[in-house]
């Protein structure tokens, strides 16, 4: 079982440290997308947290399941309007079965990364199409690595840096590691909270399709459809399953 990074004091704040995230104009454009691809069927979350997509989408009318390592995270999920409504398997989303088949399971806002091997991601994409039914969906939200904007000689990106937050990304090009360090004021003193992912490029995701049986259907850089290109900092990947 993989470390929780997610537990109590992070699950207790997480909506308000991931507020612009939670923002309706954010929200609205992968709920739609989702949506339109999820149809009559039901859709299946991998890391669904505290619900910022599972709810709205289920408010849709899509019957949504989902996958999370984090008790806490979950827990606050179920405090929330319709937080019932959504089936929750505690377990690595990468091996946990849930019953029954889905016409789409989607992983969003790089939780992808948070599996920090090649194995255990290969893994999760051949979990996905075990639950898939044939002609389903997989989605993937994350952002292409940054290494190409990174100084010469230097491992470090800081990507935030405000009154409230300060984030700074360590790479470890070698092994394909990444650990995001995020600074918050708690008083007089900053507090740290470092977390270790491993990053994936989009012809390796590919290729882990492809492994599992889905083949590469369409790749935006935004919800909203926009054209995939060579500076666009993140995709969004759909893949199908075959058969």
């Amino acid at each position: 079982m993989p470390e929780d990074y997610f537990g109590e004091g992070v699950a207790e704040r997480y909506d308000e440290s991931s507020a612009d995230m939670f923002d309706p104009d954010v929200v609205g454009p992968v709920v739609n997308f989702l949506a339109e691809l999820a149809g009559d069927g039901v859709a299946l979350e991998l890391g669904v947290g505290t619900g910022r997509i599972a709810l709205p989408l289920s408010e849709r009318g899509v019957r949504v399941h989902g996958i999370d390592l984090s008790e806490a995270m979950v827990a606050q999920l179920r405090e929330k309007p319709g937080g019932e409504r959504i089936e929750v398997a505690i377990g690595d989303f990468a091996t946990t079965r849930v019953g029954g088949t889905f016409s789409l399971a989607y992983l969003v806002f790089n939780t992808i990364n948070n599996l920090r091997s090649q194995d255990a991601q290969v893994a999760c994409f051949e979990n996905v199409a075990a639950h898939l039914q044939p002609g389903g969906c997989f989605v993937i939200e994350v952002g292409v690595p940054g290494l190409r904007t990174l100084p010469p000689g230097k491992t470090h990106q800081v990507f935030s840096f405000g009154a409230d937050h300060i984030g700074i990304d360590e790479y470890d090009p070698a092994n394909q590691g990444l650990v995001s360090h995020h600074l918050f004021p708690a008083g007089d003193r900053w507090e740290l909270r470092s977390i270790p992912f491993r990053y994936v490029w989009p012809a390796e995701l590919d290729l882990m399709a492809r492994l599992a049986g889905m083949r590469l259907r369409e790749r935006w850089s935004g919800w909203k459809r926009e054209p995939f290109t060579s500076d666009s900092t993140k995709h969004i990947s759909v893949w199908e399953k075959t058969a």
